[in-house]
């Protein structure tokens, strides 16, 4: 599904592979309460249930692949194995997987230190994740659509297009980044203040549990500008064919320098609050070297200069 989802999106059709996401969500619940709640089927059927739901919507995007008449038409009696393609491919992709990898393992190191500081800790740093998420959708899809924009103009050479994208796009996810922000900023607030005893119950209905959520939402909130702006820039990079840039950028940044920072300062000052600033401060660093980067390097001739070769 995320390869057809992949070739979709580059050709600028986002609004199928929602349309068959949203219907295999729904047939995966449909299927999650037939089997567990109707058929007694148990926990297994859960995940057959899923599985059943992922194969429908690769399904979908399939099917539409080999219907189009486009010229990124998927012809089964023509599919091969290409090394040339495979290697491309591979160059493009593979520092995308490593670095999403490295960051998975930095943040359980930053998990261990955040357990040591007790259960309410845990779960109120859960309770946040989940607030968070919604703050970081935007994000994430700015950055998605800044890679698909980009290597499609430079691929055309409309580099002034390019450029002016790029602008608008970063703008764009860190201004609708602080808005999020603020939105689940007054959420937090309204949790601690007036509707904690029915809305956290879902998570936990301690005090304790929300003062740690409400801590580091005020430590993290009004620094997802910096993050923005580095997904941005990544998203660009690997748009124009640069994805060891990013990799390498965050590997430093978001895991070498983070979890540098936890292990020493925690040891000096054992408080939550260290942790919840190794975000803050690592997204800080990011953001400017990803800034050095995008103003200095030539980035926009990039596959221009590799036909070149």
């Amino acid at each position: 599904y995320n390869i057809f989802v992949g070739i979709l999106q580059s050709v600028g059709d986002s609004r199928h592979p929602l349309y068959y996401l949203i219907f295999s969500s729904i047939v995966n619940i449909v299927l999650d309460l037939l089997f567990v709640g109707v058929l007694r089927m148990g926990v297994g059927s859960a995940a057959l249930a899923t599985a059943i739901s992922q194969a429908a919507s690769a399904l979908l995007c399939f099917i539409r692949l080999v219907r189009t008449n486009d010229i990124y038409q998927v012809k089964i009696r023509e599919i091969r194995f290409h090394p040339a393609q495979l290697r491309q491919i591979i160059s493009f992709g593979l520092p995308s997987g490593l670095q999403n990898s490295i960051i998975s393992i930095a943040n359980i190191v930053v998990q261990s230190n955040i357990n040591k500081f007790g259960v309410m800790a845990v779960a109120g740093c859960g309770v946040y994740s989940k607030i968070e998420g919604f703050a970081f959708l935007p994000i994430t899809c700015f950055a998605m659509a800044l890679t698909t924009f980009i290597g499609q103009n430079l691929g055309a050479r409309q580099y002034d297009r390019a450029k002016k994208g790029a602008a608008f796009g970063i703008v764009c996810s860190m201004t609708l980044a602080e808005l999020v922000t603020w939105v689940a900023e007054e959420l937090v607030g309204v949790i601690v203040y007036m509707l904690i005893p029915y809305l956290a119950a879902a998570f936990d209905s301690s005090a304790e549990v929300v003062g740690f959520a409400t801590r580091q939402a005020h430590v993290e909130a009004l620094f997802y500008c910096f993050l923005a702006f580095s997904h941005c820039i990544a998203g660009i990079m690997r748009g124009a064919g640069k994805s060891a840039v990013p990799m390498f950028v965050m590997l430093v940044s978001w895991c070498i320098i983070r979890i540098t920072y936890i292990t020493i300062t925690v040891h000096f000052i054992p408080k939550i609050q260290v942790i919840f600033w190794a975000y803050p401060l690592t997204w800080s660093i990011s953001s400017i070297i990803f800034l050095v980067y995008f103003l200095k390097a030539d980035w926009i001739h990039n596959f221009e200069r590799a036909e070149q070769r």
